[in-house]
């Protein structure tokens, strides 16, 4: 059987925690688990050291970012000899056979990088990102459906894939991440696929949302807050594209300011132009990013 590691990186997980670790526990392929906690301040990390015994638990003394975190646990499975990592949101979970399936299918192929399950929300339905992002894509009948993108709340990545792509590049804090590493995976001909007949979950569904009986004040704030959250995400994509090893950089360093000012008219807000200045500031450090993701095994030195 491969060996497996289960990455989950962790910050205030309370409320998913014990169904993210317990599905791990529950695989009918058992694998190692790691928990790298981000200075959780609602007592995840001591709560996980209390219950689950099994898991590996590595304490950060700052939060130091989604990609950061998760490029610990990278190290760890190189260093160890792993043959597969697993990347688990703390708000995921497995299904018994997930593992199992992924594993099975991605032994059968040297042609993908990454490959997701797929990701359906707590009440068994597509979760809408992976809908979005994934559906049109999916071929019935086929055990791998090849697709442009898929969310990292479910990723089973091949040591040699990891080996050759590397790691998520400090170019992004939290989001985006997962965009530009499977951007450097297409540059070094690698894919990314789902596997049809292996599903897991993506809890999203309470995240930002008011909650009940909230009065109208904190509802409206709530709306107000995903709404500025999509732009900053809208932000974000443009830092995806400067750091793209498939463009040109001097191309994309002039249109996406010009994005990014379209952004600003269309949605009647300040905040994409406001980005301008700090992605122009950031260009020489981006570029330099950008070059480094270009060698094999980046960001895990």
């Amino acid at each position: 059987m491969p060996r497996v590691l289960v990455i989950v990186v962790t910050f205030n997980a309370m409320h998913w925690i014990d169904r993210c670790l317990t599905s791990c526990r529950n695989s009918s392929l058992k694998p190692d688990v790691l928990v790298v906690d981000n200075c959780s301040l609602d007592g995840t990390d001591g709560y996980i050291e209390e219950n689950y015994s099994f898991v590996r638990l590595i304490r950060n003394e700052e939060n130091t970012g989604f990609g950061a975190a998760n490029n610990q646990g990278f190290r760890i499975a190189l260093e160890e000899g792993y043959d597969y990592v697993y990347l688990l949101n703390q708000d995921a979970w497995l299904l018994e056979s997930t593992l199992e399936k992924m594993t099975a299918a991605f032994e059968k192929t040297r042609r993908y990088a990454v490959l997701s399950p797929v990701q359906t929300n707590a009440k068994g339905r597509l979760d809408a990102q992976f809908s979005k992002k994934c559906k049109k894509h999916l071929k019935k009948g086929e055990p791998i459906s090849e697709v442009p993108f898929v969310m990292a709340a479910h990723w089973l990545i091949s040591r040699k894939a990891l080996m050759t792509v590397g790691g998520f590049s400090p170019a992004f804090d939290l989001y985006g991440e997962d965009d530009n590493w499977i951007d450097r995976a297409h540059f070094f001909g690698l894919k990314a696929g789902v596997v049809n007949d292996a599903e897991a979950v993506h809890d999203r569904a309470e995240r930002g949302k008011a909650p009940r009986g909230a009065d109208k004040e904190v509802r409206k704030a709530c709306k107000d807050g995903a709404r500025q959250r999509r732009l900053r995400l809208k932000c974000i994509s443009t830092v995806v594209k400067l750091s793209n090893p498939g463009h040109s950089f001097a191309a994309r360093l002039v249109v996406e300011p010009l994005e990014l000012l379209g952004m600003s008219v269309k949605n009647f807000s300040g905040v994409p132009a406001k980005f301008i200045p700090q992605l122009l500031r950031r260009s020489r450090e981006l570029r330099r990013l950008r070059k480094q993701s270009k060698t094999q095994g980046a960001f895990l030195d």
